[in-house]
């Protein structure tokens, strides 16, 4: 008999981008400032699901019900667009397209309570690019559960957003240094000749921007 296959062999290759919470009113806050930093990682998010659509790399949303439950991602993006609240912008920029993925989460991380992992199985996934809101919340404990089931991480670092930019540049520095995730800003991956459909090499490791 040969070697028992690693949980990481026995996935496959490929890779997923997830979009941790873009789908946001962001009415619990008045800071315009992060607010202008949401939707300055959601055009980075944006620019960068558009090169991996051309390597035919799923997109896959893990997002907050807000404590409707009985609602769909595609009626929250609805109401969203219909509404006044800061986050409309987030949802012009990256509303799920018919070949996206969609899950609601009930907390903070992508994998809790959802069927993340088994859509990951199902699709060969074995990297995740993670992106979204906050940076120092859901996308930390999704990177976080990640992290224990093994996946390999690459997390843009233009494509996350927090509250505080202090507590932005904390969670990637933890990120990188207990996570083992790959941190750069996209313009390293959309410009890396490096990565194929089905494969991401492993990129330069590098302090947050």
């Amino acid at each position: 008999m040969g070697k028992p296959r690693t949980s990481r062999e026995k996935r496959g290759n490929g890779t997923a981008l997830l979009l941790v919470d873009f789908l946001n009113p962001l009415d619990f806050t008045d800071d315009r400032a992060f607010i202008r930093r949401a939707l300055a990682a959601a055009r980075a998010a944006h620019r960068l699901r558009a090169r991996l659509d051309q390597l035919r790399v799923p997109a896959i949303y893990v997002n907050d019900h807000w404590g409707n439950w009985t609602q769909s991602i595609a009626q929250l993006v609805t109401a969203l667009a219909r509404s006044d609240v800061p986050g409309r912008g987030l949802v012009e920029l990256l509303a799920p397209r018919p070949t996206d993925f969609t899950l609601l989460k009930p907390r903070h991380s992508g994998f809790y309570g959802t069927a993340l992992q088994f859509l990951l199985e199902e699709l060969r996934v074995s990297r995740l690019i993670l992106t979204g809101l906050a940076a120092n919340n859901c996308v930390l404990f999704t990177a976080h559960d990640g992290y224990i089931r093994q996946y390999e991480m690459w997390i843009p670092s233009d494509c996350v957003a927090a509250e505080r930019e202090s507590d932005r540049r904390a969670a990637l520095t933890h990120m990188r240094a207990v996570l083992k995730a790959k941190v750069a800003p996209s313009s390293d991956f959309l410009n890396s000749a490096a990565i194929r459909a089905s494969h991401v090499q492993s990129f330069r490791n590098i302090e947050p921007q």
